[in-house]
């Protein structure tokens, strides 16, 4: 096992030449991307000193792999570094870290998801990019006293969109859940996993009913529901948005909590390379009808002496 971890700061690269455990985890279902990274407090009986290279906001990159063949696992910036019994731990966020800071007061209107985010880079770091193919327009939106994570975090509890960070490319992506689409991956439960907590669950029987409420520029309830009558209720409250998209709103959470694929996760190695958006193609010869492709919600990915593990989950069922 191979792995390179290096930081940047004041301009200068440094590279960590010892670890005791690295835990990378990666969601799109998430805001954030972390990585811990876990070292001995002392080495030789010296106890070890980050003070003059390695500060809060210093840029991090983790590679890990086989025989020197290392694929890219994180990038990011180091938000913390803890000391804890008898461990120092690197705590490190992707670039929402860059996002946890204030931004103006405003009111938007009208306006959109995609507007919105575009304010936030503006003010924040021009150098990234928005993809976004979810735009839930609002008639309103406020900020008031919040930073950058705080408005993301809103827009995505209201809209239920996957909103997440590509920090190597600079990008912030909105979209729908299990639209965006990183790569392709085969796992065959004969050859490339070592265990497994999957169930199959059938939309059919899940009986879901979502409840979308919205309170438009007057200050009229509106409310709108879809899914099953009498099953489990899902009620979501959201700024002032149009019935159009207080239909999509409630499309995607329907989606999200009724659907047809595999319930749990995988345990695998660190290869095959795999991250959220990925399309696994899922093979299991003792249960073809288990079979099929399915979207990759999260991974967490561990890295230590006792060998490099990645725990993999599941969602919808592609095809």
């Amino acid at each position: 096992m191979d792995w390179n971890i290096t930081f940047k700061s004041n301009g200068l690269s440094y590279k960590l030449m010892l670890i005791s455990e690295i835990e990378i985890t990666e969601s799109v279902e998430n805001l954030v991307d972390t990585a811990i990274i876990t070292l001995p407090e002392a080495v030789m009986n010296k106890v070890l000193d980050f003070e003059n290279t390695i500060a809060r906001g210093s840029e991090i990159t983790i590679e890990l792999g086989y025989d020197n063949n290392l694929k890219k696992e994180f990038t990011g910036y180091v938000k913390e570094i803890t000391t804890n019994d008898s461990s120092l731990k690197i705590l490190c966020e992707d670039s929402l870290f860059l996002f946890r800071v204030g931004v103006k007061d405003v009111e938007m209107k009208p306006t959109s998801m995609k507007k919105i985010a575009q304010s936030l880079i503006d003010q924040i770091d021009k150098s990234f990019k928005i993809s976004c193919d979810f735009d839930i327009g609002y008639e309103k939106f406020t900020i008031h006293q919040a930073t950058g994570y705080d408005v993301l975090k809103k827009l995505q509890e209201e809209t239920k969109a996957n909103i997440y960070f590509d920090s190597e490319n600079k990008v912030l992506h909105i979209h729908a859940p299990y639209l965006e689409k990183g790569g392709d991956v085969v796992y065959s439960m004969q050859k490339n996993i070592e265990k497994s907590s999957l169930e199959y669950k059938r939309a059919i029987d899940k009986k879901v009913e979502v409840t979308i409420e919205s309170i438009d520029l007057k200050g009229k309830v509106r409310s709108y529901t879809t899914g099953t009558t009498g099953g489990d209720k899902i009620t979501i409250k959201v700024g002032a948005v149009s019935e159009i998209d207080m239909k999509k709103i409630a499309a995607v959470a329907l989606q999200q909590n009724n659907y047809d694929g595999l319930d749990g996760s995988i345990d695998s190695w660190l290869i095959p390379f795999v991250k959220p958006t990925y399309s696994a193609h899922f093979i299991d010869e003792d249960y073809p009808e288990k079979s099929g492709i399915y979207y990759v919600i999260s991974t967490v990915t561990t890295f230590s002496d006792a060998g490099g593990k990645r725990v993999v989950k599941f969602g919808v069922k592609l095809g």
